[in-house]
């Protein structure tokens, strides 16, 4: 049987916190450029090294940077569409493009 008691957890005369999106949602967001759709996820760090496909440079481990795959792929997230980027060659790659090896 249910207590008379009202929870103490939020009070109903408390304040409400505005939902965090970026929190909801894993960080993850769509981007819509000349290049196509793109899911783009702000890492704070991984722990291992990333070649950035817009500098050649390695994204060393622990550094915050950008993965970013295309949304308007044929089968959607797949793990080796992800491509993981410095923010700021994210940011440019409209004015620099890929590195070819």
């Amino acid at each position: 049987m249910p207590s008379g008691r009202r929870s103490s957890k939020r009070p109903y005369t408390g304040e409400v916190r505005p939902l965090d999106v970026d929190r909801a949602t894993g960080g993850r967001r769509s981007e819509s450029a000349d290049d196509g759709e793109w899911v783009v996820q702000h890492v704070r760090g991984s722990d291992r090294a990333y070649r950035c496909p817009g500098c050649d440079q390695l994204v060393t481990p622990g550094t915050a940077h950008v993965v970013a795959w295309r949304s308007d792929g044929l089968f959607g997230e797949a793990v080796d569409d992800r491509r993981h980027w410095h923010a700021s060659c994210w940011q440019a790659r409209s004015r620099r493009g890929p590195t070819r090896r």
